[in-house]
């Protein structure tokens, strides 16, 4: 059960009139070059009639070799279920990563959209470059990552930073085997280079898009090379337009930030967790937890599962109750069952997110001098000496072996205006990175959710005046006139 919604901020819905080009309501367009038929068994059926159909599309490695080396795209489309009138084209959706698969996406998070979004659009997804079933990334061993346990992520005295930094070597050297000659090209605008060539066979004169966390910063790659192209453009859950490396360091701000709120809260439900009666003994607690898997990992779950599972748990404050749980768990008989994830670190789908991410990340721009790398650390270690470092994959750049020379372009006044969306208090892409790209968009709005504490917010945390305000959008092409100022839920009740 969630808390009481506060009252005092009200959802902004009013509107400009024709502020977006107005989209074609017409019947689909002629065949195009894609031809639709079975999808791979791990994409799940929509709720019929619907029915999802899957194609390929082969695109350039290297663009400036069009006859070389090719990749196959896979594609996934779940057509509009309204009639031919409502039709507002195509809408292509990304969930985030770099790394993350798309195909299965154009149903799972089309079944949350509203429904005036679902008779609108044919929802799009596809696996981009590097990722799932398009030319997965392979960097094999991958500098130890996945050993069981691994070593402790966040390394103290210059021992352990030596070994740390061997481990970024071993990362880049083991992808510069693994990805080869394709390492500078699985990169944001790749795959935004690819997301045209999806618009061009399917014979769109525009794009619709839905962008999620990294999603977001993909599309605002796409707008900065194709602004003509943009159509109606939803950012959710916003990556600032900052270096992947900059990024990294923000995140991890946020996420010490979010641990404290979430030791705060613990202390509030004492009787039902356990851990301590304020936010200091929490701590304590989840220190005792942390030093005693380091000293004697349980099963191959040592400090890198934990702070792993640390990491994964504090951007969605659903999954709060299950970490104060596995806490306790750890406490009182040693068992880390609750604080395991379902699915292996080590398995292949994993493999796969991790290799491209770091391969897109360091492919995306500059990259930091080892140097830096342990400034930042020993830096973050003098703010908390317990930092969460999970998400700094891009400090593998410091090795890597295919070198940008400038970072990718985001973002373009020419650009029609386009909805972001962000949570208040999440951790993992910090409100501050939508604030930054608003300005490399003139004309857009910004949709916030005061009052919550998670990643992933239109059409995922069930907020009518953020689904209200982007379904707007989406289908009438209604730009608010002003930010928009939506209440959340707060935190949740255990």
């Amino acid at each position: 059960m969630s808390a009481p919604r506060r009252t005092g901020l009200l959802c902004a819905l009013a509107v400009t009139a024709a502020a977006l080009p107005a989209a074609p309501v017409h019947a689909a367009p002629p065949a195009p070059a894609l031809h639709f038929g079975a999808c791979p068994a791990s994409v799940p059926d929509p709720p019929a009639p619907d029915r999802v159909e899957c194609a390929a599309l082969h695109v350039p490695l290297d663009r400036s070799h069009p006859d070389g080396k090719q990749l196959r795209l896979a594609i996934s489309r779940v057509r509009a279920s309204g009639p031919a009138s409502e039709r507002r084209g195509v809408l292509l959706v990304n969930p985030g990563g770099p790394g993350g698969p798309g195909l299965a996406y154009a149903v799972t998070k089309r079944a949350k959209l509203p429904e005036r979004v679902r008779r609108s659009y044919d929802v799009i997804g596809f696996d981009p470059r590097g990722t799932g079933h398009s030319a997965p990334a392979d960097c094999g061993p991958m500098g130890g990552l996945f050993d069981s346990p691994g070593p402790d992520p966040v390394p103290v005295g210059r021992t352990a930073e030596k070994a740390y930094l061997n481990g970024l070597r071993g990362t880049a050297d083991d992808c510069a085997r693994g990805v080869k000659d394709a390492l500078p090209y699985l990169s944001t605008t790749e795959t935004a280079r690819d997301m045209d060539a999806i618009r061009a066979a399917l014979g769109e004169r525009r794009i619709g898009f839905l962008g999620v966390s990294y999603g977001s910063y993909l599309g605002a790659a796409y707008a900065a090379r194709y602004p003509h192209r943009v159509g109606r453009m939803v950012l959710d859950s916003v990556v600032g337009p900052w270096g992947w490396y900059d990024f990294d360091l923000r995140q991890s701000r946020a996420l010490v930030r979010q641990r404290a709120v979430f030791f705060a809260w613990a202390a509030r439900s004492a009787q039902r967790f356990g851990l301590g009666a304020d936010g200091a003994a929490v701590r304590a607690a989840y220190q005792r937890v942390r030093d005693g898997l380091a000293r004697h990992p349980v099963n191959g779950f040592g400090p890198a599962e934990f702070d792993r599972t640390v990491y994964r748990a504090l951007g969605r404050t659903e999954r709060w109750a299950g970490l104060a749980d596995g806490l306790r768990s750890y406490l009182r008989d040693g068992t880390v069952g609750p604080l395991r994830p379902a699915e292996p670190f080590d398995g292949a789908a994993s493999r796969t997110y991790e290799a491209a991410n770091r391969t897109v990340k360091c492919a995306d721009g500059p990259a930091p001098a080892p140097s830096r790398v342990l400034a930042d650390i020993r830096r973050m270690r003098r703010l908390d000496p317990q930092p969460v470092l999970t998400g700094m994959e891009a400090s593998a750049c410091a090795y890597w072996h295919h070198r940008p020379a400038h970072p990718t372009p985001l973002g373009s006044p020419q650009a029609p205006p386009v909805l972001l969306i962000a949570s208040a208090h999440d951790p993992v892409t910090p409100v501050e990175g939508a604030r930054a790209l608003q300005r490399r968009l003139p004309g857009s709005r910004l949709v916030t959710l005061h009052d919550d504490y998670s990643h992933g917010v239109f059409a995922s945390r069930g907020n009518s005046c953020v689904d209200g305000a982007a379904a707007a959008y989406l289908v009438d092409g209604r730009v608010p006139r002003t930010d928009v100022h939506c209440a959340g839920p707060g935190l949740p009740t255990p």
